[in-house]
């Protein structure tokens, strides 16, 4: 064992955390549905931008970085389900549960169409979500 790995061990001792207990990995304060629609209006905007140009490298590109995005989406979208909503909210929004499933299909289908009413439609789920997240945080 290096001097190093001792002293890190030493100090990990020394400084473990106390528990905490939250409902989500950290207390409220940082999930946010803009991530998701940030995400959603780049998939969007990429949409746009292929199918006005006519640069096949430029399209090749824009797919990738799309796909790229609509999984991020998926990302923050599955973290704000599993991580800040809790069993009370599913009781007073009963359709929280289809509405993540809906978006998150939608997102997925974004990567296989560049038809901008899916990232449109995409963006709409995205605001009934933070919709009723806000309603949460009253």
């Amino acid at each position: 064992m290096t001097v190093l790995t001792r002293l890190l061990n030493a100090i990990d001792k020394v400084s473990k955390p106390s528990k905490i207990y939250a409902h989500c990995d950290l207390p409220c304060g940082v999930y946010d549905p803009a991530q998701a629609r940030i995400e959603a209006q780049s998939v969007k905007a990429i949409m746009e931008k292929f199918n006005a140009s006519t640069d096949l490298v430029f399209k090749e590109r824009a797919v990738t970085i799309k796909e790229e995005r609509a999984e991020l989406v998926k990302h923050h979208l599955w973290v704000l389900w599993t991580d800040y909503f809790k069993p009370e909210h599913l009781d007073k929004y009963p359709q929280l549960h289809a509405l993540f499933w809906r978006a998150t299909k939608t997102a997925g289908e974004t990567k296989k169409t560049n038809d901008v009413a899916v990232g449109d439609r995409l963006l709409a789920e995205i605001d009934q979500i933070a919709e009723i997240f806000w309603e949460t945080k009253k």
